[in-house]
């Protein structure tokens, strides 16, 4: 075989690789999307669901971020924002609620 010959089949096998490392990093772009997008969505759902519970206490304001759920807001009393807490704990997905809640002053 010759030398230019030995030469052109390197090229050709280093650009075959070079294409196939793209295609590998567009499908890892890809599949991180879907998963950013799958993340939001459980916590849209979340965040509804917690508010659905929450009916009586329209005030707090809820949050959500990779089922981190931040509660804000002012209740009436330290109950309320005990059971605010409890609440959003006990819905599926939650990973941790950080509350932001201030009792009312009387």
């Amino acid at each position: 075989m010759t030398i230019n010959k030995l030469i052109a089949r390197l090229m050709i096998a280093a650009a075959a690789l070079s294409a196939t490392g793209a295609a590998l990093a567009q499908q890892e772009g890809a599949l991180a999307g879907a998963a950013k997008t799958s993340s939001a969505t459980a916590d849209e759902a979340i965040t509804s669901k917690i508010k659905a519970s929450l009916t009586d206490q329209k005030q707090i304001g809820v949050t959500t971020a990779d089922g981190v759920v931040t509660l804000s807001g002012t209740v009436a009393s330290t109950d309320a924002g005990t059971k605010a807490i409890q609440v959003a704990s006990a819905v599926p997905g939650v990973k941790e609620v950080k509350s932001e809640l201030t009792v009312a002053s009387k």
